[in-house]
């Protein structure tokens, strides 16, 4: 039985421990979204270290339909906070490509967390800060994330959280429902993450952590998602000569 206190207890523990040994004194810089992933991270770095501590960055491209649920992230936990729009940015990069090199539609849709993992960290270390990485394990196994972009970081807090375990600590965190619940839309192509996944993240998250999925073909599915994504989750192979 997953005890959400315990974990979120041990997890604000951690995130002291990361401060004190890899940046006494800086601020927890977050993208925030207004989903759940971001909402739990900045909540649990706003208990490790305070509020005052933690600076929340929101980043539409051009109009945020959902910018609000951000909003009301960022002033139900009283945080200092950025709204910096990357919509120039990211037309800037993709008007400079030449004529004859036609950018694919996976390009166009990974720039914009690439982007925006750059602004954080032009954030971050303009204000002495840490980036906060909000993946979820969930997400991360089937390689539901954007090299270089929101897998990015500098400390993962949930990396070894599945969605449904994020959503508990949520809720101990005292997050608004809204907030915990809210169906995650990718922000890339204006898909719910399960529609692009082609199962739940319940399923998923059972099959994680007992093994067990009814589905034979959503177990092939998730399987090779597995497989295939478990490059992002290593660190770049380097070559080491036999004699330097």
């Amino acid at each position: 039985m997953f005890d959400a206190v315990k974990i979120k207890n041990e997890c604000v523990a951690w995130i002291r421990e990361f401060f004190e040994n890899n940046g006494k004194g800086c601020n927890a810089v977050i993208g925030i979204s207004g989903g759940k992933d971001s909402s739990v991270a900045a909540a649990l770095c706003a208990e490790a270290l305070g509020a005052d501590r933690v600076i929340g960055v929101l980043m539409p491209q051009g109009t945020q339909h959902d910018i609000d649920m951000a909003y009301m992230l960022v002033n139900h936990l009283g945080i200092k906070h950025y709204e910096i729009n990357v919509k120039d940015a990211i037309d800037g990069v993709l008007n400079a490509f030449p004529e004859d090199l036609e950018v694919s539609e996976q390009s166009k849709v990974n720039l914009p967390p690439r982007i925006r993992m750059a602004v954080l960290y032009a954030v971050s270390q303009s204000l002495n800060g840490r980036v906060v990485n909000t993946c979820n394990l969930s997400e991360d196994w089937v390689g539901y994330s954007t090299r270089y972009g929101d897998a990015a970081g500098d400390f993962s807090p949930m990396a070894n959280l599945t969605v449904t375990e994020v959503k508990a600590v949520g809720r101990v965190l005292g997050l608004p429902e809204e907030l915990v619940e809210k169906v995650p839309i990718d922000g890339l192509c204006g898909k719910t993450d399960e529609e692009n996944l082609g199962f739940t993240y319940a399923e998923l998250d059972v099959y994680i952590r007992t093994g067990k999925i009814d589905d034979a073909a959503k177990k092939e599915l998730i399987d090779r998602k597995h497989k295939m994504n478990l490059f992002k989750l290593q660190l770049m192979p380097s070559f080491k000569p036999s004699e330097v």
